[in-house]
This record gives structure tokens, C-alpha cells and sequence, in this order.
């Protein structure tokens, strides 16, 4: 059975493990930290960052035997109404086998049951299609929003996606 529990500082070194190449690396981060690859150090040391906001929340998706995903979810309006979901990673050697859509179904359940969000966003890159059809498969909808990022000499659109409440 898959469960979320808050980020433990020594998560970091198995999460940074998933991250095999550059180009996920960036597909992860977008442009959130300045060199690859990253330490589990450096993770800790970014989100040591927001140790004191009230806005900022990191979740790690576990199973009977050891962690398996992680994400992120943050406010980014001051009524704390549209929670955003980032660094979403599961372990590369359990892709596939539905673990993306379970961890954020139970990040959905806390997002609208636990913190009261009205509305959830997440961005995904063109080139990151698995990621984006597991979005989709979880509820989130396209809104037709594109954010270009330039990443390795290249110009990569960022798709936006929303999910609001369901009452």
C-alpha cells in the first residue's frame, strides 16, 4: 500500500539517486538549482530554505519496505487557495508500474481534504510526456498556458495544468 508522509531530511540521497541524466534533472527541477548533478546536501539545503514557511510542504510516498516518490506542493497566493505541485519523482526502477498516479492521488486527497486548496497547478514540460499523461490521467486539465524555459541550448515549453476541487 502506497502512503504519504512529510520529507525526512534522509530521503535526499535515494531521491537525488533517481536522477540519472541531465536532461531529467532538468524535466524534475526546471531551473530551481544552478548546477547538476545535485547532492542530497543541496536538497536539504533548498528546502531548509522554506524550514519556516507556512506555505511549503514536502512529501515523500512510501511503501511497506522503502520510499518510492516525491513531490512538493506550495501555496502561491496569499489566501492560500492554489496549491502547486512540483519535484514530483518516483524511484526510475518502479516507473511504469503506477506509482506517479497513486502518489498524486494521495498528494490530491491531502491538497483538497488537508490544506484546503480550491485549485492545483503543475507544470510540464513538451519532452516530458510520460509525466504528462500521468497528470492527465489523474484529473488535471490543460489550460492552453505555455512558459518557455531555455535548458541545455534549448527553448523547452512548459505546459500549465490545473485541477480544481471537486465538491
Amino acid at each position: 500500500m502506497l502512503r504519504l508522509r512529510p520529507y525526512k531530511a534522509c530521503d535526499a540521497n535515494t531521491i537525488v539517486s533517481w536522477i540519472k541524466d541531465e536532461v531529467s534533472f532538468h524535466k524534475w527541477c526546471a531551473d530551481r538549482f544552478e548546477h547538476y548533478p545535485i547532492t542530497g546536501e543541496d536538497l536539504n539545503n533548498y528546502y531548509q530554505s522554506f524550514a519556516c514557511a507556512n506555505n511549503f510542504f514536502q512529501m515523500t510516498a512510501f511503501n511497506e519496505s522503502e520510499i518510492v516518490g516525491h513531490l512538493l506542493m506550495r501555496f502561491i497566493d496569499e489566501e492560500q487557495k492554489i496549491l502547486r505541485f512540483g519535484f514530483v519523482i518516483v524511484d526510475d526502477t518502479k516507473r511504469g508500474k503506477g506509482y506517479g498516479k497513486k502518489m498524486l492521488q494521495l498528494a490530491i486527497q491531502f491538497a483538497f481534504d488537508i490544506v484546503k486548496a480550491e485549485k492545483i497547478t503543475i507544470g510540464v514540460f513538451d519532452n516530458n510526456e510520460s509525466a504528462y499523461h500521468c497528470y492527465k490521467a489523474v484529473g488535471f486539465q490543460d489550460i492552453g498556458q505555455v512558459q518557455n524555459y531555455y535548458i541545455l541550448g534549448e527553448e523547452w515549453k512548459c505546459k500549465e495544468l490545473e485541477l480544481g476541487k471537486r465538491f
